[in-house]
């Protein structure tokens, strides 16, 4: 019965994301997957990228898992990586039940970055304010465009980058965090990088080539090893030193007894390239 519940959830997903892909390419969201790797572009360079509601709601529809997947690239069309939050959504226009919708949509979306099984990558080629900012924090690996610029500048605006706040905080040291949120003042791709917002910053011209730098690296892993790792890792992140070294101990063990690993081992000994099965199957 697990198992039939499995495959039909499987399938379900399958077509959705099919489903988004072909009604996708004349909206301000573009999906596009092949060979594993879903892109998931910003689309609306008119208005800057904007997080609107309707937005969010698809972001959390196409960042999901399937069966063939193996890593996700979120990008975005024009100068503006996003800009945040739609703040014509925010006046007293609409309801309170509406704002808090939108801000509780926002955090199931980035949350369910990190607990993805695959790698999410956030490609960004200009400027990442707000809640655009939280997105790139919430993401796992952050590819910037020397170019790029980040920001939380909603207290300027009367609203404090409470959300974002989140993962920024999350991800940058305190007082690099603290000067963004309550200065609202923008940082480089390079202080970015120093703080620990972003991986890597490279040329515009070279940003294509270093995130399929990455996504190559990825694909050449297995993804069961991977999901594994990354739920650890994240999960550890708010443990005590003693509590994470006994859990991580339990997950290497753990690791150890899927068939990838051993498959790994000895593909490493042998000094031949591993055939990964991608699954949790055990070592039998």
């Amino acid at each position: 019965m697990r198992q039939m519940f499995g495959l039909v959830t499987k399938t379900l997903t399958t077509r959705i994301v099919r489903s988004l892909h072909t009604t996708s390419q004349l909206s301000t969201l573009l999906v596009n997957e092949s060979d594993g790797v879903r892109h998931v572009v910003l689309n609306n360079p008119k208005k800057r990228n904007v997080l609107s509601l309707a937005m969010i709601e698809r972001l959390r529809e196409v960042i999901v898992d399937s069966p063939s997947l193996r890593c996700v690239v979120v990008s975005s069309n024009g100068p503006v990586f996003s800009s945040g939050h739609d703040l014509k959504e925010l006046t007293t226009q609409t309801s309170e039940e509406y704002h808090r919708k939108v801000f509780d949509s926002c955090g199931q979306l980035m949350l369910s970055l990190q607990k993805l099984n695959v790698p999410v990558i956030c490609q960004v080629n200009g400027l990442a304010a707000a809640a655009g900012c939280q997105l790139v924090a919430a993401s796992d690996i952050v590819i910037a465009s020397d170019k790029s610029k980040f920001s939380t500048p909603g207290a300027s605006v009367g609203l404090f980058c409470s959300t974002p706040a989140i993962p920024l905080s999350r991800s940058v040291n305190l007082k690099a965090a603290a000067y963004m949120l309550m200065t609202g003042n923008t940082i480089t791709a390079y202080e970015a990088l120093k703080c620990g917002l972003v991986s890597r910053v490279v040329s515009e011209s070279d940003i294509n080539s270093e995130t399929q730098n990455v996504v190559n690296a990825i694909l050449c892993k297995s993804k069961s090893v991977i999901a594994l790792g990354k739920h650890f890792f994240y999960s550890q992140i708010n443990q005590n030193l003693e509590t994470a070294y006994c859990n991580g101990s339990q997950v290497m063990v753990t690791n150890l007894g899927l068939r990838d690993a051993q498959e790994g081992i000895e593909a490493f000994i042998g000094k031949r390239t591993p055939l990964w099965s991608h699954s949790t199957d055990r070592y039998k």
